[in-house]
């Protein structure tokens, strides 16, 4: 694979890929490798529903010490997907949690093994990647921030490549 200029871990892409990373992501070194790890990237999850990701991930959470509430966690999931759809584009959606239920900033990469009906995306495809962020409620404007920043990612054409051609 060749440097495509940012930093393949920044979501657990390593995982995904197998290799170390290949470069910085410009302006942006360190950024969210504090709190991404290959522990947190699940692949060929076998969710049907947009229900059952966030569910999983929010068990994920409480598993990898991210929160201790499950219940807290998917409620956010769901209270933020009511409030309009986390789908994106070229089968990614980036659900976000937001609530005191969460410990510590948190992004938990999930490959699903099938298209999932995300609800309403902006280019109307099904998911097929799912990186959530989770952020505690302490800081309004963090989980904006992140989500900037993997929403700049995920409209690279390269960077969506890669993790669909990733096993």
């Amino acid at each position: 694979h060749e440097d495509r200029g940012y930093n393949l871990t920044l979501i657990g892409t390593k995982a995904l890929c197998g290799r170390a990373p290949v470069g910085v992501w410009p302006g942006k070194e360190g950024f969210m490798s504090d709190f991404v790890d290959a522990s947190h990237v699940f692949l060929d999850n076998p969710a049907a529903t947009r229900d059952e990701v966030l569910e999983f991930i929010a068990e994920k959470a409480v598993e990898l010490g991210v929160s201790d509430d499950k219940d807290a966690v998917l409620k956010a999931f769901q209270d933020r997907e009511a409030a309009g759809s986390t789908g994106m584009v070229s089968g990614f959606a980036i659900p976000h949690a937001k609530t005191d239920a969460v410990k510590s900033d948190a992004i938990i990469v999930v490959k699903l093994a099938n298209d999932v009906d995300w609800g309403k995306t902006q280019d109307g495809e099904p998911t097929r990647v799912a990186v959530a962020l989770l952020v505690p409620a302490s800081d309004p404007t963090k989980h904006l921030r992140i989500l900037a920043q993997v929403a700049t990612l995920i409209v690279r054409d390269s960077f969506r490549s890669e993790i669909a051609e990733s096993n």
